[in-house]
Protein backbone atom coordinates (compact mmCIF):
# COMPACT_ATOMS: atom_id res chain seq x y z
CA UNK A 1 0.00 0.00 0.00
CA UNK A 2 0.88 3.66 -0.45
CA UNK A 3 -1.10 5.79 1.42
CA UNK A 4 -1.16 9.48 0.40
CA UNK A 5 -3.06 12.43 1.25
CA UNK A 6 -5.16 12.76 -2.23
CA UNK A 7 -4.98 9.02 -3.60
CA UNK A 8 -3.98 5.55 -2.14
CA UNK A 9 -2.50 2.77 -4.39
CA UNK A 10 -2.36 -1.28 -3.40
CA UNK A 11 -0.65 -3.77 -5.51
CA UNK A 12 -0.08 -7.60 -5.09
CA UNK A 13 3.99 -7.78 -4.78
CA UNK A 14 5.48 -11.79 -4.91
CA UNK A 15 8.22 -12.66 -2.80
CA UNK A 16 10.58 -11.50 -6.13
CA UNK A 17 9.12 -8.28 -5.76
CA UNK A 18 7.23 -8.37 -9.03
CA UNK A 19 4.12 -6.61 -9.06
CA UNK A 20 0.76 -6.98 -10.14
CA UNK A 21 -2.53 -4.85 -11.45
CA UNK A 22 -2.14 -1.35 -9.31
CA UNK A 23 -6.00 -0.12 -7.28
CA UNK A 24 -5.90 3.30 -7.09
CA UNK A 25 -8.92 4.87 -4.97
CA UNK A 26 -8.82 8.62 -3.61
CA UNK A 27 -7.57 8.87 0.08
CA UNK A 28 -10.80 10.42 2.35
CA UNK A 29 -8.35 12.40 4.23
CA UNK A 30 -11.14 15.27 4.89
CA UNK A 31 -13.02 12.95 6.64
CA UNK A 32 -10.81 11.69 9.36
CA UNK A 33 -8.75 8.61 9.58
CA UNK A 34 -11.36 5.81 10.16
CA UNK A 35 -12.63 6.79 6.65
CA UNK A 36 -9.28 6.29 5.63
CA UNK A 37 -8.59 2.94 6.95
CA UNK A 38 -11.84 1.68 5.74
CA UNK A 39 -10.82 2.78 1.99
CA UNK A 40 -7.36 1.33 2.52
CA UNK A 41 -9.03 -1.84 3.28
CA UNK A 42 -11.34 -1.58 0.86
CA UNK A 43 -8.01 -1.12 -1.85
CA UNK A 44 -6.79 -4.72 -0.52
CA UNK A 45 -9.89 -6.47 -0.55
CA UNK A 46 -9.92 -5.12 -4.17
CA UNK A 47 -7.11 -6.53 -5.24
CA UNK A 48 -8.85 -9.73 -4.60
CA UNK A 49 -6.19 -12.90 -4.62
CA UNK A 50 -4.56 -14.14 -1.28
CA UNK A 51 -2.47 -12.30 0.24
CA UNK A 52 -0.41 -13.14 3.29
CA UNK A 53 0.55 -9.67 4.78
CA UNK A 54 0.25 -6.07 4.01
CA UNK A 55 2.71 -3.65 3.74
CA UNK A 56 1.94 0.34 4.52
CA UNK A 57 4.17 3.33 3.38
CA UNK A 58 1.99 6.10 4.80
CA UNK A 59 2.40 9.90 4.60
CA UNK A 60 3.75 11.37 8.13
CA UNK A 61 6.00 10.62 10.42
CA UNK A 62 6.11 6.81 11.47
CA UNK A 63 7.02 4.85 14.16
CA UNK A 64 7.55 1.40 12.46
CA UNK A 65 8.20 -0.21 16.05
CA UNK A 66 4.82 0.69 17.10
CA UNK A 67 2.74 0.59 13.69
CA UNK A 68 1.34 4.49 14.31
CA UNK A 69 1.35 7.56 13.04
CA UNK A 70 3.39 10.28 14.91
CA UNK A 71 2.98 13.25 13.50
CA UNK A 72 1.29 14.26 9.75
CA UNK A 73 0.30 17.05 7.78
CA UNK A 74 -3.22 18.84 7.71
CA UNK A 75 -3.07 16.87 4.53
CA UNK A 76 -4.47 14.19 6.50
CA UNK A 77 -6.61 15.84 9.33
CA UNK A 78 -6.32 13.62 12.60
CA UNK A 79 -4.04 11.27 10.92
CA UNK A 80 -1.33 11.39 13.68
CA UNK A 81 -1.94 9.53 16.62
CA UNK A 82 -3.98 6.84 14.23
CA UNK A 83 -3.26 2.95 15.46
CA UNK A 84 -1.79 2.10 11.83
CA UNK A 85 -1.06 -1.63 12.25
CA UNK A 86 -3.33 -2.72 14.76
CA UNK A 87 -6.60 -1.18 13.57
CA UNK A 88 -5.81 -2.13 9.63
CA UNK A 89 -4.69 -5.17 11.11
CA UNK A 90 -8.19 -5.55 12.54
CA UNK A 91 -9.97 -4.41 9.37
CA UNK A 92 -8.29 -7.15 7.23
CA UNK A 93 -7.34 -10.03 9.67
CA UNK A 94 -3.59 -10.17 8.43
CA UNK A 95 -0.39 -9.01 9.64
CA UNK A 96 0.76 -5.35 8.81
CA UNK A 97 3.85 -3.65 9.05
CA UNK A 98 4.16 -0.12 8.32
CA UNK A 99 6.89 3.08 7.38
CA UNK A 100 6.60 6.52 6.16
CA UNK A 101 5.91 6.61 2.56
CA UNK A 102 9.45 7.64 1.12
CA UNK A 103 11.33 5.35 3.74
CA UNK A 104 9.16 2.72 1.29
CA UNK A 105 9.99 4.15 -1.87
CA UNK A 106 13.98 3.88 -0.95
CA UNK A 107 13.53 0.09 0.20
CA UNK A 108 11.71 -0.26 -3.32
CA UNK A 109 14.90 1.25 -5.02
CA UNK A 110 16.72 -0.78 -2.87
CA UNK A 111 15.21 -4.76 -3.48
CA UNK A 112 14.68 -4.56 -6.66
CA UNK A 113 15.43 -0.85 -8.49
CA UNK A 114 18.31 1.79 -8.91
CA UNK A 115 20.02 0.79 -5.42
CA UNK A 116 20.35 -3.14 -5.89
CA UNK A 117 24.13 -3.03 -5.37
CA UNK A 118 24.78 -0.02 -3.24
CA UNK A 119 25.50 -0.16 0.71
CA UNK A 120 24.92 3.17 1.67
CA UNK A 121 21.73 4.82 -0.70
CA UNK A 122 20.41 8.74 -0.28
CA UNK A 123 17.28 9.06 -1.99
CA UNK A 124 15.42 12.31 -2.16
CA UNK A 125 11.64 12.61 -3.71
CA UNK A 126 10.61 15.91 -5.30
CA UNK A 127 7.21 16.19 -5.33
CA UNK A 128 4.40 18.11 -3.70
CA UNK A 129 7.02 18.30 -1.08
CA UNK A 130 10.90 17.23 -0.79
CA UNK A 131 11.33 14.44 1.25
CA UNK A 132 14.12 12.38 1.70
CA UNK A 133 15.46 8.50 3.11
CA UNK A 134 18.92 7.21 4.13
CA UNK A 135 19.54 3.55 3.73
CA UNK A 136 22.19 1.34 5.44
CA UNK A 137 23.44 -2.26 4.73
CA UNK A 138 19.15 -1.96 3.33
CA UNK A 139 17.80 -0.74 6.39
CA UNK A 140 16.23 2.77 7.12
CA UNK A 141 18.20 5.55 9.37
CA UNK A 142 14.74 6.83 11.48
CA UNK A 143 16.63 8.72 13.59
CA UNK A 144 16.00 9.09 17.39
CA UNK A 145 12.57 9.88 17.02
CA UNK A 146 11.45 8.64 13.73
CA UNK A 147 11.88 11.97 12.06
CA UNK A 148 15.31 11.69 9.68
CA UNK A 149 14.81 11.95 6.32
CA UNK A 150 13.49 15.49 6.20
CA UNK A 151 15.55 17.06 3.72
CA UNK A 152 13.10 19.42 2.49
CA UNK A 153 13.61 21.52 5.80
CA UNK A 154 17.40 22.51 5.46
CA UNK A 155 17.70 26.19 5.34
CA UNK A 156 18.93 27.31 1.99
CA UNK A 157 19.80 31.33 0.86
CA UNK A 158 17.33 30.83 -2.19
CA UNK A 159 14.56 30.28 -0.09
CA UNK A 160 15.13 32.87 2.77
CA UNK A 161 11.92 34.70 3.97
CA UNK A 162 9.23 31.91 1.86
CA UNK A 163 7.04 30.41 4.17
CA UNK A 164 8.04 26.79 4.37
CA UNK A 165 4.78 24.56 5.04
CA UNK A 166 6.24 23.03 8.33
CA UNK A 167 5.81 26.74 9.47
CA UNK A 168 8.91 28.09 9.14
CA UNK A 169 10.91 29.78 6.79
CA UNK A 170 14.13 29.75 3.96
CA UNK A 171 13.52 25.93 3.76
CA UNK A 172 14.55 23.95 0.54
CA UNK A 173 11.23 22.71 0.27
CA UNK A 174 9.57 26.75 0.07
CA UNK A 175 11.54 27.02 -3.34
CA UNK A 176 12.36 23.54 -5.03
CA UNK A 177 8.95 21.61 -4.22
CA UNK A 178 6.28 21.63 -6.84
CA UNK A 179 3.87 23.60 -5.60
CA UNK A 180 6.79 26.30 -4.86
CA UNK A 181 8.11 26.10 -7.96
CA UNK A 182 4.56 26.83 -9.82
CA UNK A 183 4.18 29.60 -7.11
CA UNK A 184 7.03 30.80 -8.58
CA UNK A 185 6.14 30.55 -11.84
CA UNK A 186 3.26 32.49 -11.07
CA UNK A 187 4.57 35.32 -9.46
CA UNK A 188 7.65 35.96 -12.20
CA UNK A 189 4.46 36.81 -14.61
CA UNK A 190 4.75 33.51 -16.18
CA UNK A 191 2.18 32.48 -18.36
CA UNK A 192 -1.21 32.20 -17.23
CA UNK A 193 -2.11 29.51 -19.74
CA UNK A 194 1.11 27.19 -17.39
CA UNK A 195 -2.02 25.76 -15.44
CA UNK A 196 0.56 22.81 -13.52
CA UNK A 197 3.73 21.97 -13.42
CA UNK A 198 4.00 19.90 -16.36
CA UNK A 199 3.22 22.83 -18.41
CA UNK A 200 5.78 25.20 -17.09
CA UNK A 201 8.52 22.32 -17.79
CA UNK A 202 7.21 21.70 -21.50
CA UNK A 203 7.43 26.01 -21.69
CA UNK A 204 11.33 26.00 -20.32
CA UNK A 205 11.73 23.05 -22.55
CA UNK A 206 10.59 25.42 -25.23
CA UNK A 207 12.66 28.56 -24.16
CA UNK A 208 10.68 30.52 -21.57
CA UNK A 209 12.64 32.81 -19.90
CA UNK A 210 10.37 32.91 -16.74
CA UNK A 211 9.89 28.74 -16.34
CA UNK A 212 13.42 28.49 -17.34
CA UNK A 213 14.71 30.54 -14.57
CA UNK A 214 11.97 29.35 -11.95
CA UNK A 215 13.06 25.93 -12.31
CA UNK A 216 16.84 26.27 -12.52
CA UNK A 217 16.86 28.68 -9.36
CA UNK A 218 14.76 25.66 -7.68
CA UNK A 219 17.07 23.57 -8.93
CA UNK A 220 19.89 25.20 -8.10
CA UNK A 221 18.70 25.00 -4.17
CA UNK A 222 18.19 21.64 -4.20
CA UNK A 223 21.41 20.03 -5.74
CA UNK A 224 23.31 22.70 -3.01
CA UNK A 225 21.54 20.90 -0.28
CA UNK A 226 22.37 17.47 -1.27
CA UNK A 227 25.21 17.97 -1.87
CA UNK A 228 25.83 19.37 1.57
CA UNK A 229 24.23 16.14 2.61
CA UNK A 230 26.50 13.75 0.81
CA UNK A 231 29.43 15.24 2.16
CA UNK A 232 28.01 14.83 5.70
CA UNK A 233 26.99 11.21 4.82
CA UNK A 234 29.73 9.89 1.98
CA UNK A 235 26.81 7.46 0.28
CA UNK A 236 27.71 5.04 -2.34
CA UNK A 237 24.52 5.96 -4.38
CA UNK A 238 22.19 9.81 -4.39
CA UNK A 239 18.87 8.51 -5.93
CA UNK A 240 16.31 11.38 -7.13
CA UNK A 241 12.77 10.96 -7.64
CA UNK A 242 9.53 12.24 -7.18
CA UNK A 243 7.07 13.81 -9.82
CA UNK A 244 9.40 17.20 -10.24
CA UNK A 245 11.91 15.38 -11.11
CA UNK A 246 10.25 14.95 -14.91
CA UNK A 247 10.83 18.70 -15.54
CA UNK A 248 13.23 17.10 -18.57
CA UNK A 249 16.86 19.14 -18.64
CA UNK A 250 15.70 22.25 -17.88
CA UNK A 251 16.01 21.37 -13.77
CA UNK A 252 18.15 18.24 -14.52
CA UNK A 253 21.21 20.15 -15.98
CA UNK A 254 21.17 22.76 -13.02
CA UNK A 255 20.01 20.26 -10.04
CA UNK A 256 23.37 18.07 -10.91
CA UNK A 257 25.79 21.08 -11.93
CA UNK A 258 25.07 22.61 -8.44
CA UNK A 259 25.36 19.23 -6.87
CA UNK A 260 28.31 18.67 -8.41
CA UNK A 261 29.80 22.27 -7.67
CA UNK A 262 29.06 21.37 -3.11
CA UNK A 263 31.24 17.91 -3.68
CA UNK A 264 34.31 17.67 -1.28
CA UNK A 265 37.53 16.20 -3.67
CA UNK A 266 37.22 12.84 -2.44
CA UNK A 267 33.64 12.51 -3.90
CA UNK A 268 34.06 13.64 -7.08
CA UNK A 269 32.76 10.68 -9.10
CA UNK A 270 29.69 10.72 -7.19
CA UNK A 271 26.56 11.51 -9.55
CA UNK A 272 22.45 11.35 -9.20
CA UNK A 273 20.51 8.59 -10.59
CA UNK A 274 17.15 8.86 -11.28
CA UNK A 275 15.05 6.41 -9.44
CA UNK A 276 14.29 3.21 -11.84
CA UNK A 277 10.78 1.99 -10.25
CA UNK A 278 8.19 5.12 -10.63
CA UNK A 279 5.25 5.41 -9.25
CA UNK A 280 5.39 1.37 -8.15
CA UNK A 281 8.18 2.23 -5.63
CA UNK A 282 6.43 3.14 -2.23
CA UNK A 283 4.55 -0.25 -3.12
CA UNK A 284 6.90 -2.27 -3.44
CA UNK A 285 9.07 -1.19 -0.47
CA UNK A 286 5.96 -1.51 1.76
CA UNK A 287 5.88 -5.11 0.44
CA UNK A 288 9.31 -5.58 1.86
CA UNK A 289 8.65 -4.47 5.05
CA UNK A 290 5.74 -6.86 4.84
CA UNK A 291 7.66 -10.12 3.69
CA UNK A 292 10.58 -8.91 6.28
CA UNK A 293 8.10 -9.18 9.18
CA UNK A 294 6.95 -12.82 7.90
CA UNK A 295 10.40 -13.71 8.41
Amino acid sequence: MDVGGTKTSAALVGPDGAVGPVVTVPTPAAEGPAAVLAAVAGAVRALGGDPVAVGVGSAGVIDPGRGCVLSATDAMPGWAGTELRSRLGELLGLPVAVDNDVHAHALGEAWTGAARDARCVLLVAVGTGVGGSLLIDGRVHHGARQVAGHLGHLAVPDATGLPCTCGGTGHVEAVAAGPALQAAYRRAGGSPDAPDLRAVAARAAQGDPPAADVLATGARALGRAVGGLANVLDPDLVLIGGGVAHCGPAWWDPLRAAFAAELLPPLGELRLTPCALGPTAAIVGAARLAWQQLR
